[in-house]
């Protein structure tokens, strides 16, 4: 396979509240960067953050200050996962198979590192849940994935909800923790877990549904 035919470097256009200022301040400040800065630097810059994630959440049991530094690595994943793709893009120094390949297993890396950094915080029951979640979470990601090797298209938002979003609201509940402790989240846990499986359900049943389309559409030619 040549570089012509992957298409795991393009994604379908991102239907978020937040995607078209995304794309926008990518765009306006890709050209910044110092030449010696590659896009794969950034993609591996996902590895120290994932291990500050753990280490952060750990120190965190303690006090609740230190998810301060782990919502900032969810700002600094944020943005090399933003601009690592872009830069190779735009500088025409992309290795887009390798990109495919570290950028999306190093982002279930840094997810499950933001999960095992709560896992610290709780006890009994509610840690257990965290660790369901990271399961979940990671079947939205397979199911994407699943999902571009049957049908050639690569889709990262679903239900109006992408990367992006999906960090601002771990940054949320960082600050919400910092505020007012774990009891908050020790009791809309469950709820999470019951609306993320829901979630997952109603993503793969649309998303079989799509392919499931397809092949009666070949099949008929």
């Amino acid at each position: 396979m040549d570089n012509q035919n992957f298409g795991g470097d393009k994604k379908l256009p991102m239907k978020t509240l937040l995607a078209k200022y995304e794309r926008k301040l990518i765009d306006k400040n890709i050209s910044k960067f110092p030449s010696w800065l590659q896009g794969y630097h950034l993609t591996l810059m996902t590895i120290p953050l994932s291990v500050c994630l753990i280490v952060f959440g750990y120190l965190a049991r303690n006090n609740f200050a230190w998810l301060w530094l782990s919502s900032l690595m969810l700002f600094l994943q944020w943005f090399t996962d933003s601009f690592d793709g872009a830069l190779g893009r735009f500088r025409d120094t992309g290795i887009p198979k390798w990109g495919f390949f570290m950028d999306h297993f190093l982002d279930f890396v840094f997810m499950s590192s933001v999960f095992i950094g709560y896992s610290f915080l709780l006890e009994g029951f509610n840690k257990e849940i965290v660790y369901l979640l990271i399961p979940i979470f990671g079947c939205f990601m397979v199911s994407s994935y699943l999902a571009f090797g049957a049908t050639g298209e690569f889709k990262i938002t679903y239900l109006w909800a992408g990367p992006t979003e999906i960090r601002i609201w771990f940054i949320i509940l960082n600050c919400l923790i910092i505020k007012f402790g774990t009891a908050l989240l020790e009791k809309v846990l469950i709820y999470i877990l019951v609306l993320s499986v829901t979630f997952l359900c109603i993503v793969v049943y649309r998303t079989q549904k799509y392919i499931w389309q397809i092949d009666k559409q070949n099949r008929r030619k």
